[in-house]
């Protein structure tokens, strides 16, 4: 399928969308590099509470706008249920000071300013100019963070100590010599393999260096002035988290009803795990099966090498098999890069295409440092995750329906729960579809998915403050044998997701919670239709929408009956 989707007459509606993202954009520059905008790349936002005032003041503005914009059509009344539900969370969430703790060991600021420098481009000798100008700016954007977060201490408002250990020494490391920021300049070079002018080379190397002395800056400011003001208590309660859960669902559920159900799914899915452990070797438990695939050389790559090929591989012949099939795959959407990361901490993301499909979506492996064997059974339902059919096929074809749906629906809508539900959606229909039919890749599936039920139950159960499944309270070290029960990854890695849990409520649920709504979405469609569902036509119908919350996505593909 190679042709473009008809071009729609911009609405007033589309216009107050497109004016949001230009204010976004604005207030904080790297957005445009997060969605391929060009266009001061070389600058940070603000990140002082001036910044934060700024942000709350445009999307009161921009709300007054929205609801004065009538709908033409359906593509419109989607825009302008979920637009208004997105600028009313940034009110919200400014009105409850989130802002000022807004500090965890994984998605904050702290790691955000580093991040974006791994997506601009690097083509030409002006881009590595804007990232040597990006790195010199790390220090004011540093510093305005440094005076949120004591605005935030003034106002009685803190992280938890614990995640201000934790992102302590991230800092650190981030600052250490031979780290991130010297790696970044010592290897610098234009795509085509060109040589960097020696000047920008030097640009490179001046703003490494005060990156880097930044970094520590934040470090030490964060162990010996954050530290003592911070709270020791690590759940934020019931009313905050009901904000959190409804920002990263993009929907309200019942959150005691979701423990509850939480709890069922990840009894399930340990006895589905045992079920395919008994095929695996006659008696095994899912530790032994585990081990068994472990120790099968077939199963294993050596080297990055190989794992950046095998990945390439595998989604591959995932677009292949199903274009045409289950799902309508546009020609610019096949293209799907499979790429090893230039950090180190063990994490596997997408980042997706830009607005003209010149730079495309991307899977990434960040390989911590002396990993080089690489198990398959764990991770080809990672690549049905993070590429087709799962983040790449739905976050492109929003970008794809660039004809229909304004720059916002496309690039910048759409919680968690809608994103990653959908990848967890995916998962498992490949499973229905039979490519995963191997007893091994299953147990793989599977291992990652009772992971995502088990953090629906810890996260409520911390942040709520509930009774753990044995009766007690949600403390770290219960939080941490309870993930050990539970999923089969190295310790290190346990203790950052459950550090994880504790600093970002909300965000970890969404997954499963997403895709439990979009099954039920699925299913009830097919219920309503009868012989006449259509499995392609409803994967068509709702990736056409681009990102909404959860409740638009349910009101916009099952909408009221007469």
């Amino acid at each position: 399928m190679s042709s473009e989707r008809p071009v729609r007459k911009p609405s007033a509606l589309d216009r107050v969308a497109e004016d949001w993202v230009t204010t976004l954009v604005d207030l904080d520059p790297t957005i445009g590099t997060y969605i391929g905008v060009g266009g001061r790349q070389g600058e940070y936002g603000d990140t002082s509470p001036a910044g934060a005032d700024a942000l709350a003041d445009a999307a009161r503005a921009a709300r007054r706008s929205l609801d004065a914009a009538e709908p033409v059509d359906a593509i419109d009344r989607v825009t302008k249920t979920d637009l208004g539900a997105e600028l009313d969370l940034v009110v919200e969430s400014y009105d409850r000071r989130l802002h000022l703790r807004d500090l965890n060991v994984i998605a904050s600021p702290a790691q955000h300013l580093r991040d974006v420098l791994d997506l601009m481009p690097t083509a030409t000798a002006n881009d590595w100019s804007d990232i040597a100008n990006r790195l010199s700016a790390l220090p004011d954007a540093l510093e305005g963070y440094r005076e949120t977060l004591l605005q935030g201490t003034r106002e009685g408002v803190t992280p938890a100590k614990r995640q201000v250990a934790a992102v302590a020494q991230q800092a650190l490391r981030n600052a250490r010599d031979g780290g991130f920021f010297d790696e970044l300049a010592a290897g610098a070079a234009l795509d085509d393999g060109g040589a960097l002018p020696e000047s920008v080379r030097a640009d490179l190397s001046r703003g490494a260096a005060v990156a880097a002395a930044a970094y520590r800056s934040l470090g030490r400011f964060l162990e010996h002035e954050l530290m003592p003001l911070a709270t020791p208590v690590d759940a934020v309660g019931r009313e905050d988290y009901e904000l959190h859960s409804r920002r990263f669902l993009g929907a309200v559920v019942d959150l005691d009803e979701t423990y509850a159900w939480g709890l069922e799914e990840l009894a399930r899915m340990r006895s589905e795990q045992e079920r395919i452990a008994d095929r695996i070797e006659s008696g095994a438990s899912v530790a032994r099966a585990i081990a068994v695939l472990d120790e099968d050389p077939a199963r294993k790559l050596h080297g990055t090498d190989a794992l950046r090929a095998w990945m390439q591989e595998t989604s591959d012949a995932s677009v292949e098999a199903l274009a045409g099939t289950y799902f309508d795959i546009p020609d610019p959407i096949r293209r799907l890069e499979c790429r090893i990361a230039p950090t180190h901490d063990g994490g596997i993301y997408y980042s997706g295409p830009s607005d003209d499909f010149s730079r495309p979506g991307r899977m990434w492996w960040s390989v911590p440092d002396g990993v080089t064997e690489f198990a398959t059974w764990r991770e080809k339902t990672t690549v049905f995750h993070e590429g087709v059919p799962g983040h790449h096929l739905q976050i492109s074809q929003a970008v794809y329906n660039r004809g229909e749906l304004n720059t916002w629906r496309r690039q910048l809508a759409g919680p968690s729960g809608h994103v990653e539900g959908w990848a967890l959606y995916a998962e498992r229909l490949m499973e229905q579809l039979g490519h995963l039919d191997d007893d091994g890749d299953r147990l793989g599936m599977l291992d990652g998915q009772r992971m995502r039920a088990a953090r629906v139950v810890l996260d409520i159960g911390v942040h709520l403050q509930k009774t753990n499944p044995d009766g007690g309270g949600w403390t770290h070290e219960y939080a941490l044998d309870f993930m050990r029960q539970n999923v089969n990854m190295d310790d290190a890695f346990v203790r950052f997701e459950v550090d994880r849990y504790f600093g970002w409520p909300g965000q970890a649920p969404s997954y499963k919670v997403g895709q439990r709504v979009w099954e039920s979405i699925r299913d009830e469609a097919a219920a309503r239709a009868g012989a006449d569902f259509d499995l392609r036509a409803f994967h068509r119908d709702a990736l056409a929408l681009g990102g909404v919350g959860l409740d638009t996505l349910r009101s916009a593909l099952l909408p009221e009956r007469e």
